[in-house]
């Protein structure tokens, strides 16, 4: 089934409630993109970013292959983006191609009552709409990722999370353009390699290793042209993970309740800490949480404070369906990044010593870093540094920062 993209509110779909507006839709985004004069601040949600020397709209796999073999070819630098949403970029000028996957659809190559559904989305279809669908049809297990902003085909690439679920909970098979073979390859499960918030596709930007004897970017070595998820028929949520979302829910850890109430809480808490995406709050003006959850050592985390929160690290591509718990990961303890910046002594609406005051921490949770109005890059990568130092002066830890950073270092 296909979707229309849509710049007015979406309608609900049985026991499914869209958050509207999409994330599509930024302010000029559409109208820049139709005059060939978009700029990278109009095409992310943090709103910064330099002029786009060519910019490609593809609506089929064929474009996107044909847009990154030339790119390639010519040795020119290519940026493929969804939604935008996890992208801080340079104030200067992008020269190569940005290649915006435009694509939207579902199929569902097998659904039996006991197997569960076989689901393929192509990679350019908004991740909250699919999160949608799957709920109305009564696939579980992507519910508590409600409202993460972005495109389906970051899923598999940043291993995406939310309240105790991850996409490695659902992933079976990614299909790609390999750049590195210029060939299209199938990736099962095994050989992405997820971690948290990580995946082999994502570490092709910076490893060698991964990227086949060479390092890639700002778009890594494998394009992501497809996914693939393996779901339950349920209309009942995946066991509740996490501490503040089933309190908000009124139940235990382990409980299930009914999926479309489990997204409406999940969004709830989202909303409460601005990561709804609404352009009429610059609170929502961000990429997400700015910084992962460090994981560190057990010798290490033995050092943090008594009260600082310490989890043990669960391998969830071998999660347990019924119990909704994985393997743990010896040896690896994951605190909250946002508890240390917190605790730090950087709180809410903070900003850089000497700044404009354009670039802030979010007024709502501390774990976003916002563009209140007319931030620059440079601002956003100034208010990273200055909290990321703030931490490692305080408790020793490298907070790391989560966005694809495009010529710029954060």
């Amino acid at each position: 089934m296909d979707f229309v993209d849509s710049c007015g509110p979406i309608p609900s779909e049985a026991g499914c409630a869209r958050p509207s507006p999409v994330p599509w839709c930024a302010p000029g985004r559409q109208a820049a993109i139709e005059a060939g004069t978009a700029t990278l601040a109009q095409l992310t949600t943090l709103g910064v970013g330099g002029k786009v020397k060519e910019l490609v709209v593809a609506t089929t796999e064929e474009q996107i292959i044909d847009t990154v073999r030339a790119a390639d070819a010519a040795c020119q630098p290519l940026l493929v983006l969804g939604g935008g949403s996890n992208i801080v970029a340079s104030d200067d000028p992008f020269d190569g191609v940005v290649l915006i996957d435009n694509r939207r659809g579902i199929r569902v190559p097998d659904e039996s009552a006991c197997g569960g559904a076989t689901v393929s989305v192509v990679a350019g279809h908004p991740w909250d709409d699919f999160v949608c669908e799957a709920i109305s049809r009564g696939w579980a297990g992507a519910e508590a990722m409600s409202g993460i902003p972005g495109s389906v085909g970051a899923a598999p690439v940043q291993n995406i999370g939310a309240y105790g679920a991850e996409a490695a909970d659902i992933l079976a098979l990614v299909t790609v353009w390999d750049r590195a073979r210029s060939a299209r390859r199938m990736l099962p499960l095994a050989d992405l390699k997820l971690g948290y918030r990580t995946s082999v596709l994502k570490r092709s930007l910076t490893d060698p290793n991964a990227g086949g004897g060479q390092t890639w970017g700002p778009t890594g070595r494998y394009v992501v042209l497809e996914v693939q998820f393996q779901m339950m028929h349920a209309t009942r949520s995946a066991p509740v993970r996490y501490g503040q979302l089933a309190n908000h829910l009124g139940v235990e850890i382990g409980e299930r309740v009914s999926s479309a109430a489990l997204r409406e809480a999940v969004l709830d808490l989202r909303r409460s800490k601005g990561m709804v995406l609404d352009y009429s709050d610059p609170d929502t003006a961000s990429a997400g949480s700015f910084f992962t959850n460090p994981i560190m050592s057990e010798e290490t985390a033995a050092a943090l404070p008594e009260e600082a929160p310490k989890f043990a690290v669960q391998n969830h591509s071998l999660l347990d369906s019924v119990t909704g718990t994985g393997p743990q990961i010896k040896g690896q303890i994951k605190s909250s990044a946002a508890w240390l910046i917190d605790h730090s002594g950087i709180g809410k609406s903070a900003k850089a010593p000497g700044s404009t005051g354009r670039a802030t921490v979010s007024s709502k949770h501390v774990l976003a870093l916002t563009n209140r109005g007319g931030a620059t890059a440079q601002e956003v990568a100034e208010l990273s540094r200055y909290v990321r130092e703030h931490v490692r002066a305080t408790y020793g830890v490298s907070l790391v920062p989560e966005p694809v950073a495009v010529n710029v270092a954060l």
